[in-house]
């Protein structure tokens, strides 16, 4: 085969496998939030009760007279607010915890993106700062939760405590790691810096890390905690699934 012949069909080829990578790139932009967010529409069958706003339900609630400390739970990505009662295990029962329905979730309203997250995290929060104000306010992410948990640390009247569970420090970092041939920091519309959130929160901090945790390896953790002055680090046996389990997660004021 002639050598011009040869240089033209490899060119052929590589402008195929070109055009090809770019559609999946721009395939990635488009679906990215079905890839990042998993909600269940699933009726509750939970130990918690439904949270209202006084008009909708927002969330499902333990509610504890009287209690030591109110707790706002930012979930996970995957199922919605009523399966999370497996939190329970790892509080006091003298503390109130209230799980937030993300919008799109469960029967709540709306679509999930960072903005909307966000959004309805600090309503809830707030929400508790007013018909709470003599109690102490604490804050549980978890695994993507941690990222609208910790923009609460913004907040006016910041929250009294952060606990992060199968935390990460920014999300498109865990991206990167799962996608390395996608240019994934360039392309991840809802991409939470956590490590820039906490940055001058004064209230303490504990991040949990899953030693054997493949959807949000431990580094992560690791790596927030590093960027937290005077954050308490846990390691704890387990995948990313399986921290409620553990006796060392303490969610307590």
């Amino acid at each position: 085969m002639p050598r011009g012949r040869v240089i033209k069909t490899v060119l052929q080829i590589v402008a195929i496998l070109v055009v090809l990578y770019l559609a999946v790139v721009a395939m990635t932009w488009f679906r990215q939030r079905s890839i990042l967010y998993f909600p269940a529409h699933d009726a509750p069958a939970t130990g918690l009760a439904p949270w209202s706003d006084g008009s909708v339900t927002i969330g499902f609630c333990r509610e504890t007279p009287q209690a030591r400390a109110i707790w706002l739970m930012l979930h996970g990505n995957a199922g919605q607010a009523a399966d999370r009662d497996y939190v329970l295990r790892r509080m006091s029962g003298q503390d109130s915890l209230y799980v937030l329905e993300y919008p799109g979730y469960g029967a709540r309203a709306g679509s999930p993106s960072r903005e909307s997250l966000d959004r309805a995290a600090s309503e809830a929060y707030r929400l508790l700062r007013a018909r709470h104000p003599h109690t102490p306010v604490c804050v549980l992410g978890e695994s993507i939760g941690c990222g609208p948990a910790c923009a609460l640390a913004g907040e006016r009247i910041a929250p009294d405590k952060i606990v992060l569970a199968v935390a990460f420090d920014i999300l498109a970092n865990v991206g990167a790691e799962h996608f390395p041939w996608l240019p994934v920091r360039l392309l991840l519309r809802d991409n939470w810096d956590n490590a820039a959130a906490l940055k001058g929160y004064k209230g303490p901090v504990e991040i949990y890390g899953a030693r054997d945790d493949t959807i949000i390896p431990i580094k992560h953790a690791r790596a927030l905690a590093k960027e937290v002055p005077g954050a308490r680090f846990i390691e704890i046996p387990g995948g990313h699934n399986d921290w409620a389990e553990q006796e060392q997660v303490k969610i307590e004021r």
